[in-house]
C-alpha cells in the first residue's frame, strides 16, 4: 500500500470513528457505554478477526477452560474494550466517578507514605480491566501521576486520542527520545509515572507470561532502580456495575530487572486468571517468542510471497 493509500485510509478511519463517538455522546452515559461494548463485540471483532485471535491465545496458555467459558471470554474482551474506550472520551463523566472507586490492597499505604515522602514510583500495570481509572483516581486523590504511552499507528487519530487521555490527566510522556528524557525529570522530582507493561517489543528480553515465553520490556525496573523508585503493580478492576475497584499490590522489592520483571509479569498472570474476561487478549503478546501459531506462520508465509511479487 503507497503512503497516500495509506493516509486517505487513515483519515477515513479517523473520521468514522470521530463520527460515531460524537453521536455517541448525544446519550446518556451507561447507555454510551453499553453501546461501545456492543459495537465492539458485535461489529468490530467480528470484522477486524479479533475473535480468532482471542481463542488463539486462550488454546495457547488456557487450554482448561472449556468451551462455554471460553465464548464467554470472546464476548467479554471486546465488550470490555468498547466501554473502556467509550470512558475514555467521556472524561467529564469518568472523571465525576473515579473518587468514589475504593482504593485496595498492600500497596496503597506505600503510595500514599511515597506522595508524603516526594519520593518516585512506577505504577506498572496491564491492557487489564480500565488502566485510565487508577491514573484518574489517584490524580483526584492529589497525587502527582504521569502516564506513558505509545504512539498511535494512524496520525489522524492520535491527536484525538492524546486529547482524550489529557482531558484525564496530565503530563503524558509519549515513548519517543523527548518524551523520555521528560518523563525522567518527573520521575526525579518524586512524581509516579504509570507503564503499561504487557506491549511486545520485539527487541525485548523473553520472560515468562502465563507460562509461556514473551517478550518484556526491562524498562520499569530498569527505571526503578536507577531513580530508587518504587515499583508498585496497580489495577483498575471493573466491577458487574461498571465501576471499578483500584487494586494496588506491596511494592516489588528491588533486585535485578529480570527479576523485578518476571514478578510483575506473575502479578499481571494473577489478575489475569482471576479475571479473564477483563484482560485484551486480542493483541499477540507471545508473538516472536517461540510461541507462533499455525495462523501467525501461514501469515508470515503470505507477507513474504507478497514482498518477494
Amino acid at each position: 500500500m503507497s503512503d497516500v493509500q495509506g493516509n486517505i485510509g487513515h483519515k477515513l478511519s479517523d473520521l468514522a470513528i470521530r463520527a460515531f463517538l460524537r453521536l455517541a455522546k448525544l446519550l446518556p452515559y451507561e447507555r454510551r457505554l453499553r453501546l461501545g461494548g456492543w459495537m465492539a463485540t458485535n461489529v468490530v471483532a467480528p470484522v477486524t478477526g479479533n475473535r480468532r485471535r482471542i481463542r488463539e491465545n486462550l488454546d495457547l496458555v488456557m487450554p482448561e477452560l472449556d468451551m462455554a467459558t471460553r465464548d464467554a471470554i470472546v464476548r467479554e474482551v471486546p465488550n470490555g474494550m468498547g466501554r473502556t474506550l467509550m470512558e475514555l472520551f467521556s472524561a467529564d463523566e469518568f472523571l465525576q466517578r473515579v473518587p468514589d472507586f475504593p482504593l485496595t490492597g498492600g500497596g496503597a499505604e506505600a503510595l500514599a507514605q511515597a506522595h508524603e515522602d516526594g519520593r518516585a514510583v512506577m505504577l506498572v500495570t496491564g491492557h487489564f480491566g480500565n488502566y485510565d481509572a487508577m491514573r484518574g483516581a489517584l490524580i483526584s486523590r492529589g497525587y502527582r501521576v504521569g502516564g506513558l504511552f505509545k504512539r498511535m499507528s494512524n496520525p489522524f487519530f492520535h491527536e484525538y486520542y492524546v486529547a482524550a487521555m489529557q482531558a484525564i490527566g496530565e503530563p503524558l510522556f509519549e515513548r519517543s527520545r523527548r518524551g523520555m528524557t521528560e518523563m525522567i525529570r518527573f520521575l526525579r522530582s518524586g512524581g509516579m509515572v504509570g507503564i503499561v507493561l504487557d506491549q511486545r517489543m520485539n527487541d525485548a528480553p523473553i520472560v515468562d507470561f502465563m507460562g509461556h515465553p514473551a517478550r518484556t520490556s526491562y524498562s520499569a525496573a530498569e527505571l526503578a532502580l536507577k531513580y530508587n523508585a518504587l515499583v508498585v503493580p496497580v489495577y483498575g478492576v471493573r466491577q458487574p456495575d461498571g465501576s471499578y475497584v483500584l487494586e494496588t499490590e506491596a511494592p516489588i522489592a528491588h533486585s535485578t530487572p529480570e527479576e523485578m520483571t518476571q514478578q510483575l509479569n506473575a502479578s499481571l498472570e494473577r489478575q489475569v486468571r482471576a479475571h479473564p474476561g477483563q484482560w485484551m487478549w486480542t493483541h499477540n503478546r507471545w508473538k516472536n517468542a517461540g510461541n507462533e501459531t499455525a495462523a501467525d506462520r501461514e501469515m508470515a508465509k503470505r507477507r513474504a510471497k507478497q514482498s518477494q511479487k
